[in-house]
């Protein structure tokens, strides 16, 4: 138990160090914004955040780094036969295939609302960032495609994600 949370304490900033170095700015999803996100999975992991409030955090970060997969390769020109849907349930599956072959998903006594939490959260949070991303698109059309305040792009898909983590919290306690 101590070797892993010495190793999540080493290998989370050095793949956030990673992310941040070779990103490019992204048109729908910037470098910050997805370091945050994983910034978040780390330290809720780390702190016993209950599985619902993780998961949010693994969905963000899932669509997050699909965005930025399908737009570096539309930059290099690479195309595929379904490519945002294989680059989507690509990241789906290296996620959470790991967690259910570690026994992580899939605890009896782990669910809520017959869900698995980590399950639900994945799925929840998923959709709150895709909201938070086309809130901030919404947002930056009605204002001549500019943004209202800085670090828009950042702040509006962050905190749709604190908002359900406070809310889950409030169900689960």
């Amino acid at each position: 138990m101590k070797i892993k949370k010495i190793s999540n304490k080493i290998i989370l900033p050095f793949l956030a160090l990673v992310i941040w170095l070779i990103a490019s700015p992204a048109k729908a999803i910037c470098p910050v914004c997805a370091i945050a996100v994983g910034a978040g999975v780390g330290l809720s992991r780390y702190f016993g955040v209950d599985d619902t409030i993780t998961g949010l955090w693994i969905g963000a970060l899932i669509i997050s780094m699909s965005i930025w997969t399908i737009e570096w390769l539309t930059k290099k020109k690479i195309k595929f036969y379904g490519q945002k849907t294989i680059t989507v349930i690509a990241y789906y599956l290296f996620s959470v295939g790991p967690l259910y072959y570690n026994e992580i998903i899939g605890h009896p006594f782990n669910k809520l609302w017959g869900i698995d939490k980590l399950v639900l959260g994945i799925f929840v949070g998923s959709i709150l960032f895709l909201g938070g991303v086309a809130l901030n698109g919404w947002l930056k059309k009605m204002n001549n495609n500019k943004v209202f305040f800085p670090f828009q792009k950042v702040i509006i898909p962050v905190s749709m994600l604190l908002l359900g983590s406070a809310i889950f919290y409030f169900i689960i306690n």
